[in-house]
């Protein structure tokens, strides 16, 4: 980015809550089933039909503004939004404008360059989804109206940030936060968290705030930062030519790498807000925010500074620990098994998240239960097999969830630890490698790599290599001072 503008970015993230069903009927938001079943006369917006607020909506938006530090507004209303597309049969959107449910937040990011910073949350408030229309069938646009009333909650940040890298961060956070929360799956792809952007650009040092344009259609969070850094660029190439900002939403296109023009970008006033009719104001008293706050879970901060205080972790370990909450919850299931917290660390940062990775699946459904992985970690710790016997014997484990101990009985991979047996091992390979251990003698200290290969090549790795070391070293140092 040319050095002379500086960016000046405010997200609208919609998140949609894990209800059963609507949140103005009784329709399921099961996502996947066959287009327009999961619909009726009240979200598919019939003459005459009465909405009525799901209960449940309401407690997880408080829930993530209480996770926010936001102010919960003891009374909020719902209004219309009112504008035409072919996916908003009603021809308005539920929604909240002038009174919203929660206000004044702020999230603090952790970037990686190792700063902190502060973005305020401008609101957070209740709405529903429209539908989704189709464009890559042919050369019709086919609509399904399952999404229709999915209740959202939309978070709307100050423009606080200044870069991709900080949006995307701003956005991870988001998705920790409501995933630990259990309020949204966080399922990008599936749109179950989506964003727009908000962003301008404006010589370094300007009080002014630029022309802005809005960006949509990001699914990812590598998508996010790409589509700013697009935009922002993009921006800035049009000041320098002399030209100005159309004020437009974009629509981000992943696989050309670009946005497009969608349409002129709409103010508040265009969208001719009013109250909702059918709907009275949503009243939180302070004993019902009590109750609600009393079912909040631990959030992933403090379970971060729990595992470095508590576990003695190290802050990257933490980090990565508490990215999100099955993979936290699996690693203190672990240590119901074991006290071996930074060992337990380590193979749940290593192997399993490779593995889960590569797999593409959930932690949750990680076919190694944690009781075995603290098994294994128990037997390493306790010198019955080493590490590099635990890693043979993971592949293992993988197939069907196998006791570690029942794998290591059947496949006879005990460690040896039998000091007479290893130094028997011993003789042998300095008998049977004179030239190397002559090397040794003379001053070539890595030919002990070779000769503590050798012995564990005999032993089928099953020697303790602590145990080899001392005797090898012993053996070697009487035959220098010979």
């Amino acid at each position: 980015m040319n050095s002379d503008f500086e960016a000046v970015i405010g997200l609208e993230v919609h998140a949609q809550l894990l209800t059963d069903t609507k949140i103005f009927c009784g329709c399921s938001t099961q996502f996947g089933n066959p287009p327009n079943t999961n619909v009726c006369p009240v979200c598919l917006g019939h003459p005459g039909v009465l909405p009525v607020l799901n209960k449940k909506v309401v407690e997880y938006s408080v829930l993530m503004g209480l996770a926010t530090d936001c102010t919960i507004n003891e009374e909020s209303i719902f209004a219309r939004k009112n504008y035409f597309y072919p996916d908003l049969p009603k021809g308005y959107q539920i929604s909240q404008f002038e009174k919203p449910i929660c206000e004044h937040g702020f999230v603090n990011l952790e970037l990686d360059n190792g700063k902190t910073k502060k973005v305020r949350i401008k609101r957070i408030h209740m709405e529903e989804d429209a539908g989704k229309s189709i464009h890559d069938q042919g050369d019709t646009t086919l609509i399904d109206l399952n999404r229709t009333g999915v209740p959202l909650i939309e978070i709307v940040s100050e423009p606080d940030i200044n870069s991709p890298e900080e949006a995307s961060a701003y956005m991870k956070k988001l998705h920790q936060l409501v995933t630990f929360l259990g309020i949204c799956d966080g399922n990008m792809e599936q749109g179950s968290l989506r964003c727009d952007a908000n962003i301008s650009v404006r010589k370094k040092g300007a009080s002014k705030l630029g022309t802005r344009t809005e960006v949509k259609n990001m699914n990812s969070f590598r998508n996010v930062e790409r589509a700013i850094k697009f935009e922002i660029e993009r921006q800035i190439d049009i000041l320098e030519d002399g030209g100005e900002i159309i004020q437009q939403t974009l629509l981000w296109n992943a696989d050309l790498g670009k946005a497009a023009p969608m349409r002129g970008k709409e103010e508040a006033h265009d969208y001719r807000y009013f109250p909702d009719p059918d709907l009275v104001p949503v009243i939180i008293p302070d004993d019902w925010k009590t109750d609600i706050k009393n079912k909040m879970p631990e959030l992933p901060e403090s379970i971060k500074h729990r595992f470095i205080n508590e576990y003695g972790l190290p802050v990257y370990d933490a980090e990565v620990l508490t990215t999100n909450k099955e993979t936290a919850k699996y690693f203190e299931e672990v240590l119901q098994e074991t006290n071996e917290y930074k060992l337990v660390s380590n193979w749940v940062m290593g192997e399993i998240l490779a593995y889960v990775n590569d797999k593409k699946i959930n932690i949750s459904d990680f076919p190694v239960s944690p009781v075995n992985l603290g098994k294994l970690i128990n037997l390493i710790k306790s010198g019955k097999i080493s590490g590099k016997i635990a890693k043979k014997i993971f592949p293992l484990m993988l197939e069907n969830n196998e006791d570690p101990i029942k794998i290591v009985e059947e496949k006879k991979l005990l460690q040896i630890t039998d000091n007479t047996e290893i130094e028997n091992v011993i003789d042998k390979v300095l008998k049977e490698n004179k030239n190397q251990v002559e090397q040794y003698l003379s001053g070539k200290e890595k030919v002990f790599g070779f000769l503590v290969g050798q012995i564990m090549r005999i032993t089928k790795g099953k020697a303790n290599p602590k145990i080899v070391n001392n005797i090898l070293m012993k053996k070697l140092s009487a035959l220098k001072n010979k």
